[in-house]
């Protein structure tokens, strides 16, 4: 009888460590989630606040274009 009630308990602690795991899973990954969630959106709304100019430098540091051309866009840009 007493291995019984052991073994009953032993079960339903058996199960209880899957759910305390599962818990922390989805704790962590809600936590990732939502950061990467509130950094993306961080990103899109320095993205939308650059100016043309903004731009053109950064494509001009990236090599992306070269002296004359950035000279003739910011020229064009310009008021």
């Amino acid at each position: 009888m007493i291995d019984m009630i052991n073994n009953g308990h032993g079960s339903i602690m058996g199960g209880m460590w899957f759910f305390s795991i599962l818990f922390w899973v989805l704790i962590i990954a809600g936590v990732v989630f939502i950061t990467r969630w509130f950094l993306e959106r961080n990103n899109k709304t320095a993205s939308v606040n650059e100016s043309a100019l903004d731009v053109l430098k950064k494509r001009y540091a990236k090599g992306e274009i070269d002296r004359e051309t950035f000279e003739q866009m910011k020229k064009d840009i310009e008021p």
